[in-house]
This record gives structure tokens, C-alpha cells and sequence, in this order.
């Protein structure tokens, strides 16, 4: 029996600035961000982990490549595990989103048409190619621990194929910068044994 760790990236700069910035190269982690990837890390040292698989963005792959060198694991790169593409709305600040187009992230949640005619790839999309790593990782990596370091959509992606998220739940979760979300697989069958996992230090800060 293993566990899929899904390792959301540590703080960066959109998130400080508010800025919803997508698929967006040269996004790079907060010197604050640095350090919660390194606190992952060493969490990370006793979880006895087999293998690091990222997503290709800039601010998740600085993060697992924080935890590989402080676990002597290399990275793999795997374009399932990728932010959303959000489209038109790549590169806006979230007020400005908000006041133009309502809430387009519980639109989103709720399969909303609007959602994919703005080009934003659909929560469905989502769940189909987070699942698709999963189950390459299960086949690869038989009854080990492996850690997917992504962005916070496909780590709800994979909380709602385990239990049953309204639109409102998936809008009003959040998932912790540099936090450890761990599901447990037996049998292709998963339940989570951990949700927002992270260094004790940053339970009284502002995620």
C-alpha cells in the first residue's frame, strides 16, 4: 500500500500580487516560498518517498527541485500535473476578474459554460489528466510513496474524485502553499490520509 503526496508549490509572486497567472513563465517562488519548499522537504525526509514528478511551471518545479536535492531524488517532469490554462483571463488580477466576470472560479467548479467559450480548460479536463498521472505513478511505483508537486486545482481535481465537493466546498478549500496532501491506494481504491500537511511553524501564519 502506497500514498500519493501531491505537493502544491511553495509561495510566488502571483500569489503575493494577486495575479492569476495561469500557465505563465518566469513566475518565480518568494524568497518566503524557498523556505516553505525547504520545511516540505525535510518533512519529506521521513515520509520515505521513491520518486518527485512536477509540473513543468517555474514555481513548481524550483519546489520539487528544493525537495529532490534535500531527499537525493531527482525530478521528473510530466505535463499532467501543469497549472489550468485560464485562457483570457491569464495574466489578471483577481479584482479585476471579479468585477468583470462575477466568480469565475466557482463557475468553474460548477461546469459552467462560460468557463470553456473564455478558453479556460474545463474542472472535468482537470480530473481526466490528474487521474492519468496517478494512475501511471500506481503502475510505476507499486506500494510506494511518490510525490506529485503541482498547483492547487489538480490537488482539488484529485480531492473530489475521493469525496463528494460541492461547487461552494472546492471554492472555499484552500490549498496551503507548500502543504502535503496525502492519499492512501489499495487496490486502485484511495482515501486521504492527510490534507494540508505542513511544517508546525506555519499553523498560526496566513497561507
Amino acid at each position: 500500500m502506497g500514498q500519493i503526496i501531491f505537493l502544491r508549490h511553495g509561495q510566488a509572486k502571483n500569489n503575493t500580487d494577486r495575479i492569476l497567472a495561469g500557465r505563465t513563465e518566469g513566475v518565480p517562488l518568494t524568497d518566503v516560498g524557498e523556505q516553505q519548499a525547504q520545511h516540505t522537504a525535510e518533512l519529506l525526509e521521513h515520509m520515505n518517498i521513491s520518486a518527485i514528478y512536477s509540473s513543468p511551471i517555474q514555481r513548481a518545479k524550483h519546489t520539487a527541485e528544493i525537495v529532490g536535492k534535500h531527499n537525493s531524488l531527482d525530478v521528473t517532469i510530466d505535463d499532467r500535473l501543469i497549472e489550468l490554462d485560464m485562457g483570457k483571463f491569464t495574466g489578471m488580477a483577481y479584482d479585476e476578474i471579479f468585477n468583470d466576470h462575477g466568480n469565475v472560479f466557482m463557475k468553474f467548479y460548477q461546469g459552467d459554460l462560460e468557463i470553456a467559450h473564455n478558453g479556460v480548460e474545463t474542472f472535468d479536463e482537470v480530473k481526466k489528466r490528474v487521474l492519468g498521472i496517478v494512475e501511471h505513478v500506481i503502475e510505476k511505483h507499486p506500494d510506494e510513496n511518490v510525490v506529485l508537486v503541482t498547483h492547487m486545482d489538480p490537488i482539488k481535481a484529485m480531492l473530489s474524485t475521493v469525496v463528494d465537493l460541492s461547487p461552494a466546498n472546492l471554492f472555499e478549500l484552500i490549498i496551503a502553499n507548500a502543504s502535503l496532501n496525502l492519499f492512501r491506494e489499495n487496490k486502485r481504491k484511495f482515501s486521504i490520509s492527510g490534507l494540508n500537511v505542513m511544517h508546525p511553524t506555519r499553523f498560526d501564519q496566513g497561507w
